[in-house]
C-alpha cells in the first residue's frame, strides 16, 4: 500500500481518539462496524452501536480523556480491504476527579466496506512489566 493509504489509517485513528476527547459519541459510532470487539484490562466485549453508546454514557461520570499522543505508529495491510494499526499512546485523563497519565500499547483493525474504513477491533494493553509484577495484587 502507498504512504497516503497508511496516512489515511493514521488519520482515522487520530480522528477516533479526538472524538473521545470531544465526547462525540455519534462521531465514534459512525467509525465502527455494526459489531466490533474491544479487548483491554477489563476483558473483552462484543459491542453493537447501542452497546458502545451505553458504555460511553456510563463512562462519562467516571473518566474523561483530556488529550492523547500516539507514538511508534505501525500500519500494515494484510489485504486490500483490511488495515491494522498499532502504536503506543500516552493518555492524559481525569479519573474520578483525579488526573491520571496512562501509557499503553494499542492496536485497531480497520475494515473497508463500500469504500469506507470502519473499526472492527480495538485492543489496549497498559504498559508495564509483562508478568504484571508492577501491579498491586488484588
Amino acid at each position: 500500500m502507498t504512504h497516503s493509504e497508511e496516512q489515511k489509517i493514521i488519520d482515522l485513528e487520530q480522528k477516533f481518539w479526538s472524538a473521545m476527547v470531544d465526547k462525540d459519541v455519534e462521531g465514534s459510532v459512525a467509525m465502527l462496524t455494526e459489531e466490533s470487539i474491544v479487548a483491554g484490562a477489563q476483558g473483552t466485549a462484543l459491542l453493537r452501536h447501542d452497546d458502545y453508546r451505553g458504555m460511553a454514557r456510563q463512562g462519562e461520570s467516571l473518566w474523561q480523556l483530556k488529550s492523547f499522543q500516539l507514538d511508534n505508529v505501525k500500519v500494515m495491510f494484510p489485504s486490500q480491504d483490511v488495515a491494522v494499526i498499532a502504536y503506543t499512546v500516552t493518555e492524559e485523563m481525569e479519573v474520578e476527579g483525579e488526573p491520571v497519565t496512562l501509557k499503553a500499547a494499542d492496536a485497531t483493525t480497520w475494515i473497508r466496506r463500500n469504500g469506507e474504513w470502519l473499526a472492527a477491533l480495538h485492543t489496549e494493553s497498559v504498559l508495564g512489566d509483562p508478568f504484571g509484577r508492577d501491579r498491586v495484587a488484588a
